[in-house]
C-alpha cells in the first residue's frame, strides 16, 4: 500500500509565491494527473516531491514516512523527465542499469530487472543501442524503463510526452496508462494538455495560479467544473461564455439583447439581477429559427463535424460545434441547449449549483 499526503505544501521564489498552501492525498495505486496552464505550479510541486527543491512550508509523507527534507535518492521515487534525460555514451541497457549499479545491486538482479522491463516497453532487440539511434517514443520507453527497474514506490511523470509528435503521444499516452495500471504503482503525473489529462487520471488536479482549483475525476470536472477558470481550461474547443442577469425568482437568466434563458436544473439562489456568467460548451449549442444571431467570422470543416466560429449582437465571441459539414459564411440563428448549461456567479467565478429545493435528492450528492 503506497499512499502519498502532500500537506500545506508552499513555495516562495524571492518576492513571488509559485504554490500555496496545496493539500493533496494520492490513493494506492492510482494515477493522479496534474494539469493546468504553464506557470501553474505544476512543475514546481512534482519537483518538491521529487526532493529537486525545498518547499517553503508543507510536508511531503510517503507511506507515513515524512521525506521532505530527504535527498531525492533516498525517497524512494523514481521520475520521468520531459527530455529524457539519458547518457548518450551508454547503450540501453547500461541507461536502464545505470541506477541500480548505483545501489550496488548485484549483476544477475540487475540483468533479471531490466530484461523483464525491455520485454515489457518492446525494447528487448535494442538493448545494445546508444540514444542516438532511438526515435523518440524509443527514448521515452527506455526513460520508463530506468524508472520501472528500481521498482520504486511512486513514478513522477514530468511532462513525459510533450516532445513527442501528436501521433506518437497518442500511442504513447495508451502505452503509459497500461503499463501504470499493469504495474499498480501510485503515480503523479504532470501535464499542461488537458487531453492527455483526461484519458490518463483516476482524479485531476486542475491548479491556478499556485492554487489547487478543483479535484475531482476527469468527467466530473468536464461536466460540474467547481469555477470559470476550470471550465474554460478543461474542454477543447473552449467553453463559451455569455454575461447574463438572473431573473423570474432565479428559474432563469436574460442575455444582455434580454433573451430569456430557463434553467432546466432548477433555479438559483439570489435576487433578480445578480450578474451572473453562462457557460455553454460547443458542442451544446444547437442551429434554431428565431434563436440568438450568430455573425460567422470562421468555419473549420473537420469532416465528421465543423467548428463555426462567429460573434453574437453583443460582440461577444462563441464557437459552436456542428455535426456533419456544407456550414459557410453568413448568419446562424442558435440557441444553447438547457441540459447542458453550466451558471457561474459573474464576481467569483464560482459554480453556482441549483437551490436544494429544486434538486431531486437523488441528485443533490451530483452537485
Amino acid at each position: 500500500m503506497t499512499q502519498l499526503v502532500i500537506e500545506n505544501l508552499a513555495k516562495d521564489f524571492g518576492k513571488g509565491t509559485v504554490l500555496s498552501s496545496v493539500d493533496l492525498k494520492i490513493a494506492d495505486r492510482e494515477m493522479l494527473v496534474i494539469v493546468g496552464a504553464s506557470g501553474c505550479g505544476k512543475s514546481t510541486l512534482l519537483r518538491l516531491v521529487a526532493g529537486l527543491e525545498t518547499p517553503s512550508a508543507g510536508r511531503v509523507v510517503l507511506d507515513g514516512r515524512d521525506i521532505t527534507h530527504l535527498d531525492p535518492a533516498e525517497r524512494d521515487i523514481a521520475m520521468v523527465f520531459q527530455n529524457y534525460a539519458l547518457y548518450p555514451h551508454m547503450n540501453v541497457f547500461e541507461n536502464m542499469a545505470y541506477g541500480l549499479k548505483v545501489r550496488r545491486v548485484p549483476k544477475a538482479e540487475i540483468a533479471r530487472r531490466v530484461d523483464e522491463a525491455a520485454a515489457l516497453l518492446n525494447l528487448a532487440g535494442l538493448l545494445g543501442r546508444r540514444p542516438r539511434e532511438l526515435s523518440g517514443g524509443q527514448r521515452q520507453r527506455v526513460a520508463m524503463g530506468r524508472a520501472i527497474v528500481r521498482e520504486p514506490k511512486l513514478f513522477l511523470f514530468d511532462e513525459p510526452l510533450s516532445n513527442l509528435d501528436a501521433k506518437l503521444r497518442v500511442q504513447m499516452r495508451a502505452e503509459i496508462r497500461r503499463l501504470q495500471r499493469r504495474l499498480g504503482v501510485t503515480s503523479l503525473y504532470v501535464t499542461h494538455d488537458q487531453v492527455e489529462a483526461m484519458t490518463l487520471g483516476d482524479r485531476l488536479v486542475v491548479m491556478n495560479r499556485g492554487h489547487v482549483a478543483q479535484i475531482a475525476t476527469p468527467m466530473e470536472i468536464f461536466e460540474r467544473p467547481a469555477d470559470t477558470y476550470v471550465a474554460g481550461f478543461i474542454g477543447a474547443p473552449a467553453m463559451n461564455f455569455l454575461a447574463a442577469a438572473l431573473s423570474h425568482g432565479g428559474s432563469a437568466a436574460t442575455l444582455a439583447d434580454g433573451r430569456v434563458i430557463p434553467f432546466a436544473d432548477g433555479r438559483r439562489d439570489g435576487s433578480d439581477g445578480r450578474h451572473l456568467t453562462l457557460g455553454i460548451r460547443p458542442e451544446h449549442v444547437r442551429p434554431m429559427p428565431n434563436g440568438m444571431r450568430l455573425m460567422v467570422e470562421l468555419v473549420e470543416p473537420l469532416g465528421s463535424e465543423t467548428l463555426v466560429h462567429g460573434r453574437l449582437s453583443d460582440e461577444t465571441a462563441l464557437t459552436v460545434k456542428l455535426s456533419g459539414g456544407g456550414f459557410g459564411a453568413g448568419v446562424l440563428d442558435i440557441m444553447p441547449e438547457t441540459a447542458f448549461l453550466h451558471v457561474f456567479d459573474a464576481e467569483t467565478g464560482l459554480r453556482m449549483a441549483p437551490s436544494a429545493a429544486d434538486v431531486p435528492a437523488a441528485l443533490a450528492g451530483a452537485e
